[in-house]
């Protein structure tokens, strides 16, 4: 699966996480949001499309700790 990560500009306001929630990690159309992200695959940058923020992309699998919340993406191995 390909992951997009970006830094949480909104963090701590209603239903944007903690301050602590600083990662939103977007597989497809779902977001998750994370205090600490972990990735242990192939990464580069990306500009999203028609705006001014930029990502972290790569592809692997996604595993979430939720009591650290913590979300690591492993690279896809087949």
């Amino acid at each position: 699966m390909r992951f997009r990560i970006r830094f949480n500009k909104s963090r701590g306001q209603p239903g944007r996480g903690t301050v602590d929630h600083v990662w939103r990690v977007f597989a497809g159309e779902k977001e998750y949001l994370a205090k600490q992200v972990v990735l242990k695959t192939i990464c580069h940058s990306e500009k999203e499309e028609k705006s001014e923020d930029w990502n972290i992309v790569c592809e692997g699998d996604m595993t979430i700790d939720k009591a650290t919340s913590t979300i690591t993406i492993d690279a896809h191995v087949e």
